[in-house]
């Protein structure tokens, strides 16, 4: 039995990420997916898990015979369907069969509101309408399963017929319908219009009731709220708001407005800190880029650029921020750029602990930013990339490695094809290395050839792995002599890391951002590095 939460200012959260949410275009999750994705919103707390339609696809259908088998602490487990045919009677229809073959605790069914669905889509009367929707609720109800009803198009609904919108409601009532859930399918209503609606509708009937808003006005979160504020007591959404054309409500940020701002409870005690952390782990199953802007989960959304803005948080942090937030498992961030301050700076030396007393090396890395972002670079991406250029200021910093010169060679070879060669010279120390090797490209022909020559000075190296490259071309109308930037992502099995190199010439821009990601990647690892030691076959 799963334990939920109890008491007047409570609001259920209802999740349907794995019905609602997989509607989404690009969205395909398979059962363990669905599983681990519903382990996780157990985790967090949510109230209902909504695994899907039984009655639609095998997917489905697999998904609650495992999950039947499994122990919920904090959520039920819901099963979505319809109500039965028109013309027929819930215990011969196979939807209505699905859900209960289903096991859950919960079934959603999903009925008709709009007489316009009522006469277009069903192709029935409005009598036979409520019918079924009593009968079927009724059935559930009979067979000992909690019935939360789906009142579909509820508000264009009331909209094009109120009292008849009303009467569907009431048929679900009879039927013994623990919740009303108020479906705002079409995305079209405004906030003032869902208030308005629920006071009209709360004089005609009382009854619990939730509130399922789509986001087709970029409204799906304001319109909820509003129905909480109207007496709604369940909200229903999916995590990132993830759905069928612009999406459902997003839980993520519904969840917090309710706990932080509003005052509910939604979650037990502590677990709004797992939201950034359920929110990520959401799109890496779905395998979608999180979006980086999202209210309170985004990495983002708490991510200061301006100067002024910068200098104001070192302040007082609560100048720029409207909540801690720690509150939702997320973290501050400073961004460097051209519109940095020495606040920006000072702000980033200390995160990555570097010493900043010297005023005058922070000023002339800020000067450095701005002439080199003139020039194509752009260090917000690039974070490494900062860091290395505030360490190169320190009087005791000693690069690992400096380049002589380097060549790149393309050519077409016969019975080869394309052979890309580079040859690199650095200096570590008083000594020379030169190094050449092959690649499939020039760029990593040139990582090949400069980890050949620095890899038995430096065995960490074997642990860094280029994970991205990104390639921009900025100046378009320069054609082939336009500036290009290049963002190169580097990895080792504990830490991911940015830099960037711009110019003209692709190879020059590649470079700079290669010999960053080394050089940071190394400085990870100072208490390893002693080159002449390990030249001498010291032990280290």
């Amino acid at each position: 039995m799963s334990k939920q939460l109890s008491g007047p200012d409570v609001v259920q959260v209802y999740d349907t990420t794995l019905r609602d949410g997989t509607q989404r275009e690009g969205i395909s999750l398979s059962c363990e997916d669905k599983i681990r994705i519903a382990k996780r919103l157990d985790q967090l707390g949510v109230t209902f898990i909504e695994g899907g339609w039984p009655g639609s696809n095998p997917k489905d259908a697999e998904f609650f015979d495992r999950a039947r088998e499994m122990e919920w602490e904090h959520a039920s487990i819901a099963a979505f369907g319809s109500t039965c045919r028109v013309g027929a009677q819930p215990e011969d229809d196979a939807n209505i069969k699905a859900l209960l073959d289903a096991g859950t605790p919960v079934c959603t069914v999903v009925g008709k509101t709009w007489t316009l669905h009522v006469a277009d889509v069903l192709k029935t009367t409005p009598e036979e309408n409520l019918r079924i929707i009593e009968a079927s609720v009724a059935y559930l109800v009979g067979q000992g399963r909690r019935v939360i009803y789906d009142a579909e198009h509820f508000f264009d609904g009331y909209k094009a017929d109120p009292a008849y919108a009303v009467e569907t409601l009431k048929a679900a009532v009879r039927g013994g319908a623990e919740t009303l859930a108020l479906c705002e399918t079409n995305g079209g209503s405004m906030p003032w219009e869902i208030e308005q609606i629920i006071a009209e509708v709360n004089e005609a009937i009382t009854h619990p009731f939730g509130i399922h808003c789509h986001n087709d006005s970029e409204l799906g979160v304001a319109n909820t709220l509003a129905g909480v504020r109207a007496g709604a007591i369940q909200v229903q959404g999916t995590i990132n708001g993830y759905g069928e054309r612009c999406g459902n409500a997003n839980l993520c940020s519904i969840v917090a407005d309710l706990e932080i701002k509003m005052k509910n409870r939604c979650l037990p005690e502590g677990h709004l800190a797992n939201l950034t952390e359920v929110s990520r782990f959401v799109s890496e199953v779905a395998n979608l880029q999180p979006d980086d802007h999202m209210a309170y989960v985004g990495r983002s959304a708490f991510a200061h650029k301006g100067g002024i803005h910068v200098a104001a948080i070192r302040r007082n942090i609560d100048s720029y921020q409207h909540i801690d937030p720690a509150l939702v498992g997320n973290q501050m961030r400073v961004v460097v750029s051209e519109l940095s301050g020495r606040g920006n700076l000072i702000s980033k030396a200390e995160e990555y602990g570097i010493d900043v007393s010297n005023t005058e090396n922070i000023t002339g890395v800020l000067n450095d930013i701005k002439q080199l972002e003139s020039a194509g670079f752009s260090f917000e991406a690039a974070e490494a990339s900062v860091v290395m250029m505030l360490k190169r200021q320190a009087p005791d910093y000693r690069r690992p490695f400096e380049l002589v010169d380097y060549t790149v060679y393309v050519e077409h070879r016969h019975n080869r094809g394309m052979v890309t060669e580079a040859t690199v010279k650095v200096k570590v120390d008083d000594e020379i290395i030169h190094t050449a090797a092959e690649g499939n490209g020039p760029v990593n022909a040139l990582d090949n050839a400069l980890r050949k020559a620095l890899l038995p000075i430096y065995p960490v190296m074997a642990q860094f792995q280029l994970a991205d490259y990104k390639v921009r071309i900025l100046n378009t109308e320069d054609g082939t002599a336009a500036i290009t930037r290049v963002l190169i992502d580097t990895q080792n099995a504990h830490e991911r890391w940015s830099t960037v190199g711009a110019s003209a010439n692709i190879i020059e821009a590649s470079w700079h951002a290669l010999v960053d990601s080394i050089e940071y990647g190394l400085t990870l690892h100072d208490e390893e590095i002693a080159p002449a030691a390990v030249r001498a076959g010291a032990e280290i």
